[in-house]
């Protein structure tokens, strides 16, 4: 595509809609590349760790990094009227947290299109990633579609998938699905502001969905087989984690691992084997590399069995 036509586009009005590092990411590769962000929309700060401290979002640190205005509203539905006067031809949102209203959807010339990091129809919703590695997909991908009033029900632009590893966590998938989206919206924008592409409906009989994570969601039962209850430890790192119940202490899983070479009744702590602690499942074990007591600081395997691991001996992980 010619240079002069391209730096045409790269004036197009820009608002970047996002907060995670995922989104960070990608408005990064956006203003590395030159596109005209006019404003930044992300959720408001949040109180962070044991002391509480406030914080804001990622993509609000870049912003404040290139200085873009930032707002913050706290329901974009009703507050909007801030990101009107900002007069965008184009809003990419990725991975906000809110639905956008029809108000905004509606204004800009070149409408509004979402990063959602799945290939959609599935896994709509916030938190595709977690429950592709829970539910032990292969593979997942990037979609990049238009956005309209319901969740991640627009026509598809552009996708690519990305295999799965048996290693991944949702950390690690985070960061190459960010690569991956990045990559794909600058080789995609240009010829999406050109009018060189195709929309395609999403087909809703194959529509599945993966819902923001609650607090029930972290807990881990052993009483599944072990590669059911390893895909559910790796889908929660490193963040918001998971964790079992054992003796009424509540331990949190850092680092796992998983084995068919052993096996006893589910949820039975097994000790100290290879230098990593053994939690019996059906047809196998998981095996904790790093783990944390409620209340303590994180061990590996050898000095947590030390301590109170000893006493855990044979006692049993609570079920569902």
């Amino acid at each position: 595509m010619d240079f002069v036509i391209i730096k045409f586009m790269k004036e197009t009005r820009i608002v970047f809609m996002g907060t995670p590092d995922f989104a960070a990411h990608v408005l990064t590769k956006l203003i590395e590349n030159d596109y005209n962000i006019v404003g930044i929309v992300t959720q408001q700060d949040k109180k962070v760790g044991r002391k509480q401290i406030l914080t804001p979002p990622p993509v609000k640190v870049v912003a404040k990094n290139y200085n873009i205005p930032v707002f913050q509203p706290y329901r974009i539905r009703k507050e909007f009227d801030d990101i009107l006067k900002l007069e965008p031809e184009l809003i990419i949102t990725c991975a906000y947290g809110q639905i956008i209203p029809k108000e905004l959807l509606d204004y800009p010339k070149h409408k509004c299109i979402n990063t959602h990091a799945s290939l959609l129809p599935k896994y709509r919703g916030g938190a595709p990633i977690q429950w592709a590695i829970i539910n032990g997909e292969k593979e997942t991908g990037i979609s990049i579609m238009y956005m309209n009033e319901k969740m991640d029900e627009g026509d598809i632009l552009y996708q690519k998938s990305l295999d799965i590893d048996i290693k991944d966590t949702s950390t690690s998938l985070f960061n190459r699905l960010a690569i991956l989206a990045s990559e794909m919206l600058i080789d995609f924008l240009p010829s999406f502001l050109s009018g060189e592409f195709i929309a395609l409906p999403q087909d809703n009989s194959l529509a599945t969905y993966a819902y923001n994570l609650k607090k029930e969601d972290e807990f881990i039962s052993f009483d599944d087989d072990v590669l059911t209850v390893y895909n559910h430890i790796r889908g929660l790192l490193d963040n918001p984690g998971a964790y079992g119940i054992i003796d009424n202490k509540k331990i949190k899983f850092l680092d796992v691992d998983f084995t068919y070479d052993m096996s006893d009744e589910p949820g039975k702590f097994l000790g100290l084997v290879n230098s990593k602690i053994a939690i019996a499942c059906k047809s196998g074990a998981i095996l904790v590399n790093l783990l944390q007591q409620e209340s303590k600081k994180a061990l590996n395997a050898k000095d947590f069995y030390n301590g109170a691991g000893k006493n855990l001996e044979n006692k049993y992980f609570e079920k569902h």
